[in-house]
């Protein structure tokens, strides 16, 4: 019963973490449809430059209709968010760490698209197309997964 109770502990840490993900992201685009409109900010290495996004990865589905993009992204989403909670008290909390940020990063992508259809993008390197905090938590939380089926154990972490 007290291991049950700690995998649902460490699910619901774990989906808290997401969550913080999220708003996190959230409030970076807030932020940058009221700066960056008239004011894009040159960096570096990445400028801060406002950009919207109607399709997923890429701008792939950009014509599709608005309803089945929030469709097929919210079933993903949904997915990667049972595959967490099904996963935390079995699986290394690497992994559980690597799906907190992939649903981090696609439930943030999808509240933002929810609203008007477009996601919003921000961070412009010049030489990949313009991308979101979500975007880098969906990815690097994504070769994390990758890699870290490459060495799995059958145990998980204390």
């Amino acid at each position: 019963m007290q291991r049950r109770f700690r995998g649902h502990a460490r699910a619901a840490a774990l989906l808290v973490l997401a969550a913080v993900f999220a708003v996190a992201d959230l409030a970076i685009k807030a932020w940058a449809q009221r700066t960056l409109p008239d004011a894009p900010i040159e960096g570096d290495v990445l400028d801060l430059r406002l950009a919207f996004n109607s399709g997923v990865a890429f701008s792939f589905a950009s014509d599709a209709p608005t309803w089945l993009v929030l469709t097929v992204t919210g079933l993903i989403t949904t997915a990667i968010a049972v595959a967490l909670w099904r996963t935390a008290h079995t699986e290394r909390l690497l992994w559980g760490l690597c799906l907190a940020a992939i649903l981090g990063g696609a439930a943030a992508n999808l509240t933002d698209r929810a609203a008007d259809g477009l996601v919003t993008d921000y961070l412009h390197s010049g030489w990949w197309p313009t991308f979101n905090l979500a975007d880098v938590f969906i990815v690097l939380g994504g070769i994390a997964c990758v890699a870290l089926s490459f060495g799995r154990s059958d145990q998980a972490d204390a």
